[in-house]
């Protein structure tokens, strides 16, 4: 296959998997298949502590290993958690962390990967919640050489469409847990769904999408209709886009559309992921072409990383540290919440002022309160 064709249909399983969590040890083969690798996965923590881990199955053997004995001898988590290499960039790989000489030596590599017949990876973070933090991690067999920089570029082309799926199947997983249908699960979920069919036209929403209407956002006549001509014109070039069928515009990088209300100061943020035709059994996407994700950011709360990466330009640990101290921790603060040193956390911090071209933490707090384009 193709190198373009398997990136689209890696991007289409990650669709796929929206709104059916139960496919993505498959979808992590599909990701792997554009490297020729052995294996991926996806962990996934919360801000209270809990995690998880979704592998492909060519890796559940390792993967279990890990969880027993070696998550706390895993130096390359610990080597980029205490230096802050995902600060930098969204993508890292073994030499950024580490010399060859480490490689070679640490028990990580020489016991527990040697044994498993693995050597290098390529992780890339992404942030489908504001209180979730995940990454997705490629893995490398032994004797192959480690990733270009032309593959990382791949995995961090793959990362928002797995970001933007994750939005809608990471909430989903809580709620299956539960044994909940599909209609119950979207009920309980906090983030907004409009489901749309072939033509555009909404055919079921969940409750938190309907609290949303009528300040910015309603729909009429079965059609979704945003008060901002700017923001409406996004909206019907995205949704025209999803249901297009055109593979190479699933390979476009997902952004937000911001709706900007009267009543609040932080805009709507949508979403639309294009769900392909072979997904849509369950009762509540029987007919969806489509879905339409509204975030609500809470005038009180953190703001989300993400929704700040891409509004400000900046990278997504920097996003992470702006959020932070733009909600009023001061940066030794929230060097601690992110378990990073504080000379980290100035230090990027002053990349983001620079970036952003602001020079007090007043002046990013307003910013976060807007969540605008300055």
């Amino acid at each position: 296959m193709h190198d373009h064709d398997r990136l689209i249909a890696a991007i289409e399983a990650i669709y796929a998997a929206a709104a059916e969590p139960s496919r993505w040890p498959s979808t992590l083969e599909i990701i792997t298949r554009c490297f020729d690798d052995v294996g991926s996965i996806l962990i996934y923590g919360r801000d209270d502590g809990s995690f998880g881990v979704i592998e492909s199955p060519s890796l559940k053997a390792v993967s279990a290993e890990y969880a027993l004995s070696w998550s706390d001898r895993d130096i390359r988590a610990i080597r980029a958690r205490e230096r802050g290499y995902f600060f930098k960039r969204d993508v890292i790989t073994d030499r950024d962390l580490l010399s060859p000489e480490e490689i070679e030596t640490d028990p990580f590599y020489s016991d527990l990967l040697r044994r498993h017949g693995l050597r290098y990876f390529a992780a890339a973070t992404v942030s489908p919640d504001p209180h979730i933090e995940v990454a997705l991690s490629v893995q490398r067999a032994i004797g192959r050489a480690e990733y270009s920089e032309d593959e990382l570029k791949l995995l961090e082309q793959l990362a928002p469409h797995v970001e933007s799926s994750l939005r809608l199947s990471i909430h989903l997983m809580d709620a299956t847990a539960m044994n909940s249908g599909m209609g119950a699960a979207m009920a309980r979920i906090g983030i907004g769904v409009f489901a749309l069919d072939s033509l555009g036209r909404v055919v079921s929403s969940n409750a938190a999408s309907q609290a949303l209407l009528g300040d910015g956002l309603n729909v009429v006549n079965d059609r979704l209709v945003l008060a901002n001509p700017v923001a409406s014109e996004e909206a019907v070039t995205a949704i025209r886009n999803a249901l297009d069928g055109n593979r190479a515009l699933v390979a476009q990088e997902t952004r937000p559309i911001l709706v900007h209300r009267q009543n609040a100061n932080r805009p709507l943020a949508l979403y639309v992921l294009p769900i392909p035709a072979q997904n849509s059994g369950n009762g509540f996407l029987t007919r969806a072409r489509a879905i339409v994700l509204v975030m609500n950011p809470t005038a009180d709360g953190v703001p989300d990383p993400a929704l700040i990466r891409d509004v400000l330009g900046v990278t997504l640990g920097e996003a992470r540290i702006a959020a932070l101290v733009g909600s009023g921790l001061s940066p030794k603060d929230a060097a601690e919440r992110l378990g990073i040193a504080e000379e980290t956390a100035r230090s990027v911090l002053k990349r983001v002022f620079s970036k952003v071209g602001v020079s007090r933490q007043s002046e990013l707090a307003a910013m976060m309160a807007r969540l605008v384009i300055k």
